[in-house]
């Protein structure tokens, strides 16, 4: 989680990791990653007994007034077998309003597991699918959960073209009687073994009359420190249902 980003939950506004998501990393090579500081996801999971861990923060400016975003959330990724990996993230959520002044606790928790359907090959995408179902352990009452079971259906698709990564896909985000289509594309490109750059557009789209869509633009950067250590930051304006802007830095440890 960038997931969230990839946003968990709907209030505080999160990155499922994607969100906060949000959404996750790929080991090797440094051109094939996705997943966070994006909210797109991707197909690639963790290699088998490899793990990902991240140390993040997601801020979400919503209008002069208030802000909403998550002071830490760790995020935990672990390749349970080939193909497949299981996803864990716990966020510690800020909100911050002029009337209401400021909350901090423990936020909605997020499950979920990358697997791989299609590998990537001359002439074809990677395709995979990382189901997401975030459970409500945040305080509904304090603005830091959405006080329901929230559950993600995507499907992503890879392209490596030498230094080059294209994602993107999408699915449906289902709280309650609730339905929005989120979709999500990025373009990254590696810049030798240390600096990786990227673009993003992701558009959640509500299936009622009465919600606006949103659109998110994001510049990303990502920092390969060591083989183990890695900085990831992202950050742009949002529009539509929300207009304001939106930050993402964490720190990534691959083991």
């Amino acid at each position: 989680m960038r997931r969230t980003g990839r946003e968990i939950p709907k209030a505080p506004i999160l990155r499922r990791t994607p969100a906060l998501a949000v959404l996750a990393l790929a080991l090797f090579p440094v051109a094939a990653r996705a997943g966070p500081p994006y909210l797109t996801d991707d197909p690639d999971p963790v290699a088998y007994h490899h793990w990902e861990l991240y140390l993040a923060s997601q801020w979400d400016h919503i209008d002069r007034h208030a802000a909403s975003g998550s002071l830490p959330h760790l995020e935990v990724n672990f390749g349970a077998a080939d193909g497949t990996m299981l996803h864990l993230l716990v966020p510690a959520a800020y909100l911050t309003s002029a009337e209401d002044g400021a909350t901090y606790g423990l936020s909605d928790m997020e499950l979920g597991a990358n697997i791989r359907l299609v590998e990537e090959g001359p002439g074809r995408p990677q395709v995979g699918t990382f189901p997401i179902v975030t459970l409500p352990t945040g305080s509904e009452d304090r603005g830091l959960g959405s006080g329901q079971v929230e559950v993600f259906l995507p499907v992503w698709l890879m392209k490596t073209m030498g230094p080059w990564t294209f994602d993107g896909g999408g699915g449906l985000h289902i709280a309650n009687k609730d339905l929005d289509a989120e979709l999500g594309a990025f373009v990254q490109r590696s810049l030798g073994d240390l600096i990786s750059l990227g673009a993003e557009a992701f558009v959640t789209i509500p299936f009622d009359d009465a919600s606006a869509i949103r659109t998110q633009l994001d510049l990303a950067l990502i920092l390969d420190l060591t083989a183990t250590h890695h900085l990831l930051f992202s950050g742009g304006p949002s529009f539509g249902a929300t207009k304001g802007a939106q930050a993402y830095a964490a720190w990534l440890v691959t083991l």
